[in-house]
């Protein structure tokens, strides 16, 4: 999937934006030349749905940066299709994150654009009605985290093909971004009565920040689990049942839904490898008083850092005058800043 989705977000992020109607052939705009068939059949099927996914793909390559900026892998971009470079083709940690937070970043900003009007095919979830409780009833508009997980599954997952390792590595990852969307769900409620009192209340699931959808993948990522192909070798045994993951090590539990899973060594992050695509951290800026991963013994891999001084002029001292406005002195500031050799 990673690979064959970041046309959309060249389509998205250009001046000359993309109309998905249904009278529009999106498979003469080049950048999407590299969805399949059925990704681009669903975007045409769904009107307005386009620029939710650049959205969500786009929101997924913050988030991942953000989580991993102290990381000696601190999710490096590039411009082009292959936006996360050759980690992808692999089956490290990083590889079930990547995989993970772009697929929940579709499901949800899919999800969020239903409620928000901005796709034809869906709109707000209204399946919760009536009742709720003895002084709340289920109202307003549900964001449609069921859409942007059905929608998500055919989209994201139709890329991948085969019945490997790999194959079953990524699906396991793709569903457990899409499922820590769905488990998030909170609800938000808003009060009726006089002057305020809250003696009714009307309530809505919404989704979590997508901040806290990246929290809780991190968090999946440093507990992800190791697992092998496991064949239960029954010509009885469904498809599904046939081929599924199992962990390395038979005392460990098997995954649940919502964990990363991966089957081999991340590469050495610390210097540069054309063959594993790794930009290595050399020149990264690193906190010389931290024992933590950010610290420099540990991003510059024991290599040493260097230490330079950069002055910069902002405003400050800053005064209101009535009316109406203001001044500011001038300020300059010395920083000190760290980079590994």
């Amino acid at each position: 999937m990673v690979c064959g989705s970041w046309g959309i977000i060249n389509v998205a992020s250009s001046t000359n934006l993309l109309t998905d109607s249904k009278h529009v052939q999106l498979v003469l705009d080049p950048s999407l030349q590299l969805l399949s068939r059925k990704q681009r059949k669903l975007i045409r099927q769904n009107p307005g749905i386009l620029h939710s996914i650049s959205t969500g793909l786009q929101s997924a390559i913050k988030e991942c940066k953000w989580q991993f900026r102290n990381r000696r892998w601190n999710c490096p971009t590039t411009p082009g299709p292959n936006i996360f470079g050759k980690i992808v083709n692999r089956g490290c940690r990083e590889t079930a994150f990547i995989f993970a937070i772009t697929s929940a970043g579709v499901t949800h900003s899919v999800a969020r654009s239903c409620s928000e009007g901005s796709i034809e095919s869906c709109t707000c979830d209204y399946r919760r009605r009536g009742p709720g409780g003895p002084d709340w009833h289920w109202g307003g508009c549900s964001d449609n985290v069921d859409f942007g997980r059905v929608f998500g599954r055919e989209f994201v997952d139709s890329n991948e093909k085969g019945r490997d390792l790999r194959f079953l590595m990524n699906l396991h990852n793709n569903e457990a971004g899409r499922m820590t969307v769905f488990s998030e769900m909170r609800q938000e409620c808003k009060c009726h009565g006089m002057s305020g009192s809250c003696t009714v209340r009307t309530c809505w699931m919404r989704l979590p920040t997508f901040r806290t959808v990246g929290d809780f993948l991190k968090d999946r990522f440093d507990g992800a689990s190791r697992v092998v192909y496991g064949n239960k070798g029954s010509n009885r045994a469904s498809r599904v049942e046939l081929h599924h993951l199992e962990p390395e090590n038979p005392a460990h539990k098997p995954p649940s839904p919502h964990d990363l899973v991966y089957f081999e060594k991340s590469p050495n992050f610390c210097t540069y490898s054309g063959r594993t695509g790794t930009a290595g951290t050399a020149g990264r800026s690193c906190n010389s008083s931290s024992p933590a991963l950010d610290g420099c013994e540990l991003l510059c891999c024991g290599r040493g850092y260097r230490t330079r001084t950069q002055r910069g002029t902002e405003r400050c001292n800053c005064t209101f005058h009535w009316c109406c406005h203001v001044s500011c002195l001038s300020c300059t500031n010395t920083q000190v800043l760290h980079e590994c050799l």
